[in-house]
């Protein structure tokens, strides 16, 4: 080819129409980019895509394929860069535990039988397991009303592929593909996570979207993530995996390919908490139960049954030890019962794997509360139990039962946490509304902190049963003017009080608290004596003993408002905030002082 005719994209184009394949093995390289564990930056997998085609003419992959279909070498094409992909990720120190993303256009689903019989006798040479390899169902088009759309996918469940639906969101049928097929994961497209942390019509659709697939036992994963926001939103919405510019690009050189980003775990927190209260119940009720391999015999599901004659499931996981389901007895009953049933199930021709027993249970991760959990098994119906993950692979099950005793137990620790003498909730569940609150940034947020000034002169002035009826005066006066079942109302302690409101404005709220505040101030004289009362002042002790005039008690509170879209992970960086927003409450003349978050960042 002359350098003239390589200088015309056109005429290299019309050239390599007609031998796409050919020249496609000279230019065409996989590139990968990373997959990654959201809670803990370990690598998953990885997406191999398609790179160099510009050098014969095309400006993208998508061009490429197009002009490959209407030449009827698309699957020429498709399985060249396939057996490449695989060749590349054979070469990986972490090939055993990680996951090749392969995208399959949808026009080969009619010859898709011949592309997996390809893919997998290089896979066998390369000694690369199945269930190593996801297939991503593209959304550029309707797979689901392909003839040969449901043979294929059972003949990949058979051989032990996983299954993603790709760019989830802005293709077609992908209701339909999740309804009716068992997917592993869920691709939610770029479309969706840009500014994700600006906007709350986008946080709602993520949150229903990764709630429908969780109790599906689906995985979620988050495409295109490209900022530090973006990435933070979409792990405290419960996203599994994350793949975009901000965690890493594709490359096409292996030795750039990391097989973790440890600081992705701790983005975002100032110091990693011990376990929640949720996540120390469900680890006292998780129940590991043998699992049972995709690859594993029908004989030794059998006698798994046998030694173990009081359970009725066990869970199903891959080789890399992800769940997929579980296998009910009962699926098994009408073979063991029937003449020659054992037989038949082993019987090539019948072909009957242990992927055709496999039943879709619920999967949810360990860090999950305790609430999430009882939501997804009661949605989840028929369900015998969930499963639970710690990052991807399999922790144990949690029953119905077990559930119950989470939620009674949690139950009686915040019944135990909450104050004798006022009945409010104390500081774990305070602490547990403010780190909630603050994961949700689709509306504004006040967090309001009250403490009495000059409450230790009166205490010991008129005794610790006029100082707990102010304690308790407050307190009713709190739960008057915060009745609401989204108003949260705390006691941190002694004459210190936590007032927790999601979407009042400003102006709403402080109304509200300066009739709080005239009530109790006005309440409160009434425990004085008429000479106290008339001096506006009492003979008291300071801290280090000397005698002093003290005025007389009040509250002041120091109002900390989270703007709408900030999502905050762990609300302890917000510490310094708010003891200065106290300090300046008890400065104030009125006994009050706002400060928003936004202005400290």
């Amino acid at each position: 080819m002359s350098l003239t005719a390589a200088a015309e994209p056109g005429v290299l184009r019309r050239y390599a129409s007609d031998q796409i394949v050919t020249l496609a093995k000279l230019v065409i390289e996989n590139a990968f980019q990373p997959i990654v564990e959201a809670g803990t930056g370990a690598v998953f997998g990885y997406e191999s895509l398609m790179r160099g085609q510009e050098r014969i003419g095309f400006d993208s992959p998508v061009d490429i394929l197009d002009e490959a279909e209407r030449g009827g070498q698309l699957l020429g094409l498709e399985q060249m860069v396939s057996s490449r992909a695989l060749a590349k990720f054979a070469t990986l120190p972490n090939m055993v535990a990680a996951t090749l993303f392969l995208n399959l256009d949808v026009r080969l689903i009619p010859q898709g039988a011949a592309l997996v019989d390809g893919l997998l006798q290089h896979m066998r040479k390369a000694s690369i397991a199945p269930s190593s390899v996801c297939f991503e169902f593209s959304e550029r088009f309707d797979n689901t009303v392909v003839p040969e759309f449901s043979a294929l996918v059972a003949k990949m469940r058979d051989a032990g592929f996983k299954l993603a639906i790709d760019d989830f969101g802005v293709g077609h049928g992908e209701m339909k593909l999740l309804s009716d097929y068992p997917v592993d994961y869920l691709k939610i497209d770029r479309h969706f996570i840009v500014d994700i942390d600006r906007s709350a019509r986008k946080r709602h659709i993520l949150r229903n979207l990764v709630n429908i697939a969780h109790v599906l036992g689906t995985r979620v994963i988050a495409e295109g993530i490209e900022t530090e926001a973006e990435f933070l939103t979409c792990r405290e919405f419960g996203v599994d995996l994350v793949q975009g510019w901000f965690i890493a690009r594709p490359t096409v050189l292996v030795n750039e390919l990391k097989p973790s980003f440890p600081h992705l775990q701790d983005l975002g927190k100032t110091a990693r908490n011990s376990h929640s209260l949720d996540e120390i119940l469900i680890r006292k009720q998780i129940e590991v139960l043998p699992t049972i391999r995709e690859s594993d015999s029908i004989d030794s599901v059998f006698e798994l049954f046998r030694r173990n004659p009081r359970r009725a499931y066990f869970p199903v996981v891959n080789a890399n030890d992800e769940p997929r389901g579980i296998i009910h007895e009962y699926q098994l009953k009408e073979y063991i019962y029937q003449p020659f049933g054992r037989d038949l199930l082993k019987n090539k021709v019948y072909k009957r794997s242990i992927s055709h027993f496999v039943e879709m249970a619920p999967i949810v991760g360990l860090d999950s509360d305790a609430d999430t959990l009882m939501t997804i098994f009661a949605n989840m119906e028929s369900s015998d139990c969930l499963i639970v993950t710690e990052g991807t692979h399999y922790a144990g099950i949690v029953s119905a039962a077990s559930l119950i005793k989470v939620i009674n137990e949690k139950q009686l620790k915040i019944a135990q946490d909450q104050n004798p003498l006022t009945g409010l909730p104390g500081n774990r569940a305070i602490h547990d509304f403010m780190q909630s609150a603050g994961r949700d940034g689709d509306e504004v947020r006040h967090f309001c902190y009250c403490d009495f000034d000059n409450f230790k002169p009166f205490n010991d002035a008129y005794g610790f049963h006029l100082g707990d009826h102010a304690i308790s005066l407050f307190a009713a006066l709190m739960r008057r003017y915060f009745f609401a079942e989204r108003h949260f109302l705390g006691h941190v302690g002694g004459d210190d009080f936590f007032i927790g409101v999601t979407g009042w404005r400003m102006q709403e709220l402080r109304e509200v608290l300066d009739r709080l505040l005239a009530d109790f101030h006005a309440d409160v004289l009434d425990l004085y004596s008429a000479e106290d009362r008339a001096a506006g002042r009492i003979r008291g002790h300071d801290r280090t003993g000397a005698e002093a005039e003290f005025p007389l008690m009040r509250c002041s509170i120091g109002i900390l408002q989270l703007p709408e879209g900030l999502v905050i992970d762990n609300i302890n960086r917000v510490s310094t905030s708010i003891a200065g927003i106290k300090t300046k409450a008890k400065e104030s003349a009125a006994g009050v002082a706002f400060l928003g978050l936004a202005e400290t960042n």
